[in-house]
């Protein structure tokens, strides 16, 4: 895998109410494939991109961009780096390490309601695929 792209900043998204300094862990379940506990804390340095995650973060909460700042080592994310995508186009990452929060980002786009649906449609229709992996 080559060096990571980006210097920052960067962003993840989420339904979680957080504060600046709050620290974001790998531990808990993929919000693409429930039944995977991730090994690692995902980030991007487009805040779209995050707030495509937060839309798409299972709960009734509304959705939430933070830009963040990685503690530790990161990485390019290898589930689009390369292995979807030449290069590293949604400018994507991952890290063992915590994320800081660094502060609430308000100015990121919402999706249209038909544009999140389907994204759910892809989402499932990956979720049934059983070749449809995630490298964790």
């Amino acid at each position: 895998m080559t060096e990571p792209l980006d210097a920052g900043p960067f962003y993840h998204g989420t339904k979680a109410d957080l504060r600046v300094g709050d620290l974001l862990t790998a531990g808990y379940r993929s919000n693409y494939r429930p039944e995977v506990v991730m090994n690692h804390i995902y980030f991007t340095a487009l805040a779209n991109g995050a707030g495509l995650a937060a839309e798409l973060a299972p709960g009734d909460l509304e959705p939430r961009v933070y830009e963040v700042e990685p503690t530790g080592e990161f990485e390019n994310d290898p589930n689009v780096t390369d292995k979807k995508f030449a290069g590293n186009p949604t400018r994507s990452y991952r890290s063992k390490d915590a994320l800081r929060v660094v502060a609430e980002v308000t100015d990121w786009t919402r999706l249209t309601p038909e544009a999140l649906q389907a994204w759910r449609v892809r989402l499932a229709a990956l979720h049934a695929d059983e070749r449809a992996e995630i490298i964790n």
